[in-house]
């Protein structure tokens, strides 16, 4: 059996990050800062009271609004000091730590498919390299037929917009929409951000 490759995210990032990513997000939650931009995106395109996958939902700041929304949400993410964060800063949603690469819910005893995934936050720059299409297959296959799924992330970063394209042709997915920002503002090729809406085949 081969291992899974490790994620990016702890490679990329030294000792203490993630807990000083956490205290970020609570300081800014404090003050007041708007955290919730990718969540009314999503809110926006699915029926009141879906369910939704925060795939790489980190201290889960994205699926702690869609709960407050309505929705049943559930967050998965491979940082465990993340994933305890959530647990503790927003009671309510589901939160599991696994890896993208390789996520299997059903095996978890989440059975029922999701309604829409969201996958915010650089996520997808994050993943172990050459897992793109594979974590892009997993959620095709949490999501039903005719679903979405929202991907945002930075266009400068190892991963690239091209890649993530040919990553979602690889898993079935076909592009929708896309933009340069969470707020709708139009896709153009010198965008520094690119959100993506991809599509379930509806059979």
């Amino acid at each position: 059996m081969t291992d899974t490759p490790t994620p990016r995210w702890f490679s990329a990032t030294g000792d203490g990050h993630s807990q000083w990513y956490i205290e970020r997000f609570r300081t800014m939650a404090a003050e007041g800062v708007d955290l919730a931009g990718e969540a009314r995106f999503l809110d926006a395109i699915v029926a009141p009271g879906s369910r939704i996958l925060d795939a790489g939902c980190g201290p889960g700041r994205l699926g702690a609004e869609l709960h407050r929304r309505g929705h049943t949400v559930v967050g998965v993410d491979v940082d465990p000091e993340l994933i305890e964060a959530a647990g503790v800063d927003h009671p309510g949603p589901t939160w599991i730590n696994a890896d993208l690469a390789t996520l299997d819910l059903p095996a978890l005893g989440i059975d029922e498919p999701f309604d829409a995934a969201l996958c915010a936050g650089n996520v997808m720059p994050f993943l172990a390299a050459g897992t793109g299409a594979d974590v892009l297959t997993n959620l095709r296959a949490h999501v039903r037929p005719d679903g979405p799924l929202a991907i945002g992330f930075a266009t400068d970063r190892e991963y690239s917009l091209s890649q993530f394209d040919a990553d979602a042709a690889t898993a079935g997915l076909t592009r929708e929409h896309r933009f340069a920002t969470w707020d709708l503002r139009p896709w153009d090729d010198a965008a520094s951000f690119a959100v993506t809406v991809l599509r379930v085949p509806a059979t």
